[in-house]
């Protein structure tokens, strides 16, 4: 397989599968390929068969994991590592969304198990827009990094769009706003500044029984950095929002509503980067380039994406947050 494609298949037919066979199916079939798809829910499959009827749909996930070099695993987070660990145990490598599980000591144990045959999806490790805020910060343009603040706001949870799969997402042993948004911002933080650490203050609210935090704020350490985390649901009119910024003692960058890179200027006023683009366009170019580093992934080369360690450590967070 060292040069040929690589045959991606997929557990899970929700939003996330859905969208990553999509851009399979956009990408150079010399770099990968879509060798199967299954999920346990008929009407999933029904949909993928209209709507991809050129991707086989396959019996079950030992189906999946035998037909591919790489397993990428989007099934709610309860079932990742079982996936994961049949997909390791025939040799393959593994592709995961985040996050690992919810289960951290498992999460722990799996990450001693799979050395560096496996990522997770976080798809910051490809963004443009990060990659922007990234050159701002080598060439000096803020100075010494000072502090990070990170905030979400959503008008309700799940989002509009994710409301098929409230049954899980709305639910706290799996779901909220933290395990599925904010963690994609703490692993920003540790991508650009360092290791998660030190977490002090950690509260979730859930005042609807039953039902996933409502409220949640925190502060904790990128590297040596204070990081000040703070989230609600029903508090703002967006479907989404949100802002991670990083402070210096000349000036200060930020990344706004998942793909738009800032940076502040001398009178005050934020400027958004020239090529800066919404989400809908941002987000082909970064799954683009995600798939690139599947690629190198399933072929044993150094790869971009984000590692079973980081996703661990964004993991420890989270959980402990969610816990307080």
């Amino acid at each position: 397989m060292k040069n040929d494609s690589v045959a991606i298949g997929i557990i899970g037919a929700g939003i996330m599968g859905e969208r990553l066979l999509n851009a399979i199916l956009q990408q150079d079939p010399a770099l990968v390929h879509a060798c199967g798809i299954w999920d346990p829910a008929p009407q999933a499959i029904q949909r993928m068969a209209k709507t991809f009827p050129q991707v086989p749909r396959l019996a079950d996930a030992a189906a999946v994991i035998a037909a591919s070099d790489c397993t990428y695993i989007a099934s709610p987070p309860a079932s990742h590592l079982s996936h994961a660990r049949a997909a390791r145990a025939a040799g393959k490598s593994v592709f995961c969304e985040k996050p690992l599980s919810v289960d951290v000591a498992d999460a722990r144990a799996f990450v001693a198990e799979a050395g560096n045959r496996g990522a997770v999806n976080f798809p910051f490790a490809s963004s443009p827009a990060v990659a922007t805020i990234r050159r701002w910060i080598e060439s000096g343009e803020i100075g010494t990094p000072r502090r990070i603040a990170i905030e979400v706001g959503f008008a309700r949870w799940p989002r509009s769009w994710q409301m098929d799969a409230a049954g899980w997402l709305d639910r706290p042993m799996q779901g909220g706003f933290t395990r599925e948004v904010v963690s994609h911002f703490l692993f920003l933080s540790r991508r650009l500044v360092g290791p998660l650490q030190g977490l002090s203050g950690g509260k979730a609210s859930f005042p609807e029984k039953g039902k996933s935090e409502r409220r949640i704020e925190a502060t904790l350490k990128a590297g040596d950095l204070p990081v000040a985390l703070a989230g609600a649901v029903g508090e703002t009119a967006k479907d989404d929002h949100n802002i991670w910024r990083l402070e210096g003692d000349k000036g200060a960058v930020r990344l706004c509503d998942w793909s738009i890179a800032e940076r502040r200027g001398a009178d005050g006023t934020w400027q958004p980067a020239p090529d800066a683009l919404p989400q809908e366009q941002a987000r082909p170019l970064a799954l683009r380039r995600q798939l690139e580093g599947v690629a190198k992934l399933a072929r044993g080369e150094p790869h971009h994406l984000a590692t079973l360690a980081d996703a661990l450590n964004v993991q420890e967070i989270v959980e402990a947050i969610l816990a307080g």
